[in-house]
């Protein structure tokens, strides 16, 4: 079974380029929305407030879903950076975009959302964290200020190896940044990419990225004189490691009654450290060192939402905020030591599931606002919701589906159920597909086979792994039954003989990767 349009291996394979996006016939006099694209890094989907977590801060993120949608079963499909961009980039599922673990993006894929965007006649611009393949890739973009993770990777000593061997490509911010103050480094605070730890920023907050993306998306607004609408993505890097916001949001959960990690006890073989780094996958830290980093976490995510009122604020001055439509999302969400879990890439909800959000102008929709809807919604959708807005059409098959047709009608019709899945990551036993309709989920192990079954609906935090429960065992097979239907188009190894396959080895890259041209 397909969560979407089919897409063969041959029609991906021989599609030439990208064609522009097919145009819709709008009623006389409509006029198209600005699109304003919103997007963390890393932020668990109940890491908002209008979600129903009443210690984080985020009154504007809160107020997009007030005068809007909140979509409380919102999903990465592959949790972590580059899949799940993928399938923001290009509206597919992971096994039709091909990219199945966390490697780099294609350089170029048939369909992709913002040259699709520039085709329907939108002016597109990003600014922050893209993870493109080469960095300077613009897929589409008319214009580019990026912020990016340092490419060489990750700590001090792989900066200072990288720089022996040549000259480091170097982010927009990072130039700014020295072009502000040439004798401080970036890095100041001491913390990296995957660490745990968590510090206040080093530097005065004026130079922090999350203040420097916010400042450069007021910017934008406040100049912006284009005839076309506008399509701007700003994507913060954070709410991802190093977990350093300014010392006044480090305070603001200083005395917060923070959730505790949990963990249920089939996750009690992850509480030994997997290394004695502070960039670990897994391991059962000190309550009050996991409380420490979820003080910096929920300190970045505030930090990020005051840019978001900013950038909310720069619309309304200029009196365009009821001619754009806004979408808020992350890439996927954080462990922060749930299930003695750190970092991304698993099927549980603290890793997988995320925020989203959408607001509309009047007249695009004549939906309620200020409501929230479970039906299962995924990162694929992004695109369809924008092509909708644009009154285009995708030129190729794709597997999302416009959040605001689902708005339009109710959720009658949708989907009725979203499919997961990550290859090799940190460890070969870390490999798994799962499916999920918000209400139960079901895992499966590819390197041994091992299943596991949790109803969300009444144990949201997974702690009680139901699947070698007999009085579960109807719902186990016919969710082990959905996802062999949902692999016969993949065939041996994800099936051999009519049963889900062993996958001891790694495939990053599926056979609908797109192949480099030439």
């Amino acid at each position: 079974m397909l969560m979407g349009n089919a897409m063969t291996r041959r029609t991906v394979l021989t599609m030439s380029g990208a064609a522009p996006a097919v145009l819709r016939q709008g009623s006389p006099g409509q006029k198209r929305p600005n699109i304003l694209f919103l997007m963390t890094d890393q932020q668990r989907g109940d890491c908002v407030g209008a979600g129903g977590n009443r210690v984080i801060r985020t009154p504007n993120m809160d107020r997009i879903a007030k005068e809007g949608v909140l979509f409380s079963q919102a999903y990465s499909s592959t949790p972590t950076c580059t899949p799940a961009r993928t399938a923001l980039l290009t509206g597919l599922s992971p096994w039709h975009h091909g990219m199945l673990g966390m490697t780099a993006m294609a350089e170029r894929y048939p369909l992709e959302k913002p040259r699709a965007l520039r085709d329907a006649g939108y002016y597109t611009m990003t600014v922050g964290k893209q993870h493109f393949h080469p960095m300077r890739n613009g897929h589409g973009y008319q214009r580019m200020i990026l912020d990016e993770h340092c490419p060489c990777g990750n700590g001090p000593q792989a900066l200072a190896a990288a720089e022996k061997r040549g000259p480091v490509e170097r982010s927009d911010y990072e130039s700014w940044f020295w072009s502000q103050a040439p004798n401080l480094d970036p890095h100041a605070t001491g913390l990296w990419w995957n660490d745990y730890p968590s510090r206040p920023f080093a530097l005065p907050e004026r130079l922090h990225a999350t203040t420097w993306t916010g400042d450069t998306a007021v910017n934008f607004l406040n100049g912006w004189e284009g005839p076309q609408p506008f399509f701007l993505k700003v994507s913060f890097i954070r709410p991802h490691s190093p977990y350093d916001p300014p010392e006044r949001f480090m305070k603001m959960y200083e005395d917060a009654a923070l959730p505790e990690a949990r963990a249920g006890k089939w996750a009690e073989k992850y509480e030994p450290p997997s290394s004695d780094r502070t960039d670990i996958w897994h391991g059962k830290l000190n309550p009050r060192v996991i409380r420490r980093s979820r003080q910096g976490y929920y300190g970045c995510i505030s930090q990020v939402d005051m840019q978001i009122g900013r950038i909310l604020e720069a619309l309304e001055k200029r009196g365009r905020l009821d001619e754009t439509l806004i979408l808020f999302t992350s890439d996927h969400g954080d462990m922060t030591g749930d299930h003695n879990l750190w970092r991304k890439s698993y099927a549980y909800e603290a890793s997988a599931r995320i925020p989203m959000l959408m607001r509309w102008p009047t007249g695009l929709t004549g939906a309620r606002r200020g409501v929230e809807m479970a039906q299962p919604v995924e990162l694929r959708d992004v695109l369809a919701t924008f092509l909708d807005a644009a009154g285009a059409e995708p030129s190729q098959p794709i597997d999302g589906r416009s959040l605001l047709s689902l708005v339009r009608n109710s959720g009658a019709g949708w989907r009725e159920f979203i499919d997961l899945e990550h290859d090799v990551c940190y460890s070969p036993s870390n490999h798994w597909n799962a499916l999920t309709d918000g209400r139960w989920k079901y895992i499966f192990h590819a390197q041994n086979g091992e299943e596991q079954l949790f109803r969300l609906a009444g144990d949201p935090h997974e702690l009680n792994d139901l699947a070698g429960d007999a009085g579960h065992a109807g719902e186990l097979r016919r969710w082990r039954q959905r996802l062999m239907a949902h692999f016969e188009e993949r065939g041996e190894p994800f099936l051999v003989n009519g049963r889900l396959g062993l996958r001891p080895k790694a495939m990053m890259n599926g056979p609908n990767f797109p192949r480099k041209a030439g």
